[in-house]
């Protein structure tokens, strides 16, 4: 007889496996209607974990954004949202684009500095020509000049002076936005989230942040999107996002995203005025950004092959010459600078100060600037709307974010970027509410664009015929913690077991691969990371060295097949080496069978492209869950 276990029986079995009671306060379910061991023929009266992944972008520009509407975007929030819900939409350089399938919400993601100032050149807004500096852009841009207009704006970008300073003006095109947002806003079908870019670029370093609210219009209204023109250091928007709470009584979080290129100041040893990392920054860190944009257009951020040369799989969209175009990279930025790394260190830190400032989750996400959140390789118009698919030189050689002010030995290409990535949300309904909810608790993970379904939970009696179980996830949750969520010391002698499924992409390549990566802190005080496979498609088996042999490549230009690899995944997976005393995270890296790059299908339909030698025709796709972390107290 099926019986489900609620309410306080839930909580005193959590309680006595050691999980994390954090977790326990997401679980919607009402106290009213939960009986004490109630008997159900129905197995899913009062289940209550998350259920569904939903699939999305949190980071998409669009015309407001200064610099996309100034360097040839035309496609607005409106667009945005229609192509984000399935709808076929023709790009600013005129062909047309549309999903595979819809995605599940969306953030229109546009940068706070002077947002809206194409738009408003567009309209000759009589607010804009009311500014000299404004008149001065207008101007340029209606005379057939709108790079000299760009190259203006972005002189202001560099002394971090507001050539505007009009907050009635960036909250009339900001409150343009929220109104598209609650257009397109439905409930269960599609959510649409409001949120800005806060675009800090401390000495040409990348310290962008993404802001998104779990609110509608009635809180999100009428406010003026904090910018860089307001302060460069991000614990000044932590003041602001934690005064915008106070003040309305919503919720607010923010995602940091390409610490490859803060040139070691994302994840930094010392704050931003200078000051030794502290408890008190831990924790405010980790309220107001609880997760990493780990992949995106501009590069990859999971791992770096220099600091994991053991990694096979670590060189994937590397982006690592410099900032944004005034310092070049060197080899002791890279550890504060990747997140598998920054996770370690994470665990240095609290073991010297008692709590951990880079426990983030992770999520992936585009950045793209065309209004067109496009993640597969297949379907990519580019990081910017003059990159976007055509035969001409800009769509391989544009340089879309650095300049060539030390050389081309800090330039990249438009043809190294990579068509990434997306984020995936494990919640039971697709609402405003329950996908913050899921960013909120880190229950969500990146994919460099495929949407590949993952789900990992960790517990202390697992057994390895469990993880075939149509019940999986149901009998799972109520003996163990999901991704984003702790794990506390467990019976003597035990160690943790970790199970997981992968489902590949309907649309999509099989997989390769499922891998733990593991990281801990040494007996001598170092951080230590390490790469398990622990499940893999076919007869392969790891030679003497350890190393699992490649899967194949069925790859002939721009075609593949699926007869190799495997539709789906399940691994049980014990840590061979836990140290009960020793704190630890562990993530997921799920890797699909080799595919083409956008490259290689931009080669196939334009032909004759003459790409670079160094083009990247072939890679493998991935998918990184947000960590568990174990710890010995609890």
């Amino acid at each position: 007889m099926k019986q489900i276990l609620v309410g306080a029986s839930l909580t005193a079995l959590m309680a006595g496996a050691g999980l994390a009671q954090s977790y326990l306060g997401d679980l919607a379910i009402d106290p009213e209607d939960a009986g004490i061991g109630t008997q159900h023929y129905s197995p899913f009266v009062d289940q209550s974990f998350p259920n569904r992944v939903f699939w999305g972008d949190t980071h998409l520009h669009t015309s407001y954004s200064t610099d996309a509407g100034m360097v040839g975007n035309a496609l607005g929030p409106d667009e945005a949202f229609r192509f984000a819900r399935g709808e076929k939409v023709r790009a600013s350089l005129g062909d047309y684009a549309q999903l595979v399938r819809p995605l599940d919400f969306l953030v229109v993601a546009d940068h706070a500095e002077n947002l809206g100032l194409a738009p408003m050149i567009s309209e000759s807004n009589p607010q804009l020509l009311a500014n000299s500096w404004g008149r001065q852009v207008h101007d340029l841009v209606k005379a057939g000049d709108p790079l000299a207009a760009y190259v203006l704006w972005g002189e202001s970008m560099m002394v971090n002076t507001d050539p505007l300073d009009d907050d009635d003006l960036t909250r009339t095109f900001y409150n343009r936005i929220v109104d598209t947002a609650e257009h397109y806003n439905e409930p269960g079908v599609f959510t649409a989230l409001n949120g800005f870019e806060w675009t800090s670029v401390t000495n040409a370093n990348n310290l962008h942040r993404v802001v998104m609210f779990r609110d509608g219009a009635d809180k999100v209204a009428d406010i003026v999107p904090f910018s860089n023109y307001d302060s460069s250091d991000p614990e000044d928007l932590w003041d602001w996002m934690e005064a915008y709470e106070a003040r309305t009584g919503g919720k607010v979080m923010a995602f940091p995203h390409n610490g490859n290129l803060s040139n070691g100041l994302m994840f930094d040893d010392a704050r931003a005025n200078g000051e030794p990392l502290d408890a008190a920054y831990a924790e405010r860190r980790m309220r107001w950004e609880p997760l990493y944009e780990v992949t995106q257009i501009k590069g990859d951020g999971e791992a770096h092959p220099m600091l994991s040369p053991n990694d096979e799989f670590a060189d994937y969209g590397t982006w690592d010459r410099g900032n944004f175009g005034t310092e070049l990279k060197t080899p002791e930025m890279l550890p504060r600078e990747y997140a598998r790394d920054a996770l370690a260190r994470g665990l240095k830190y609290e073991e010297e100060i008692g709590v951990n400032p880079f426990k983030f989750g992770m999520i992936g996400s585009t950045d793209s600037h065309t209004s067109l959140a496009t993640s597969r390789e297949d379907n990519y118009f580019g990081k910017a709307s003059m990159a976007e698919p055509s035969a001409i030189e800009d769509r391989i050689s544009e340089n879309p974010i650095q300049p060539d002010f030390l050389g081309e030995e800090i330039t990249v290409k438009h043809y190294e970027t990579i068509a990434s990535g997306l984020a995936a949300a494990w919640a039971r309904e697709n609402t405003r509410e329950a996908i913050w909810d899921a960013f909120k608790r880190k229950e969500v993970y990146a994919t460099t664009g495929p949407r590949m379904t993952v789900r990992v939970i960790a517990g202390w009696d697992f057994e390895p015929e469990e993880v075939h179980r149509p019940d999986f996830a149901a009998e799972r949750y109520a003996r163990g913690v999901p991704m984003g969520a702790d794990l506390f010391a467990g019976p003597e002698g035990s160690a943790p077991s970790f199970m997981v499924r992968a489902l590949r992409d309907p649309d999509g390549a099989n997989l390769d691969r499922i891998q733990v990566v593991k990281g801990w802190v040494d007996a001598n005080g170092e951080p230590r990371t390490k790469v398990f496979d622990a499940a893999w498609a076919g007869d392969r088996a790891p030679n003497a060295d350890g190393i699992l042999p490649p899967v194949g490549d069925t790859v002939t230009g721009a075609d593949y097949t699926n007869t190799i690899g495997s539709a789906a995944l399940g691994a049980h997976w014990v840590d061979p080496e836990f140290d009960p005393s020793q704190h630890a995270y562990y993530y997921v890296r799920v890797l699909e069978i080799p595919t083409p790059t956008w490259l290689a299908y931009d080669e196939a339909f334009y032909g004759n492209l003459e790409l670079p030698e160094d083009a990247v025709m072939v890679h493998q796709e991935r998918a990184y869950t947000s960590p568990i972390w174990y710890a010995p107290e609890g």
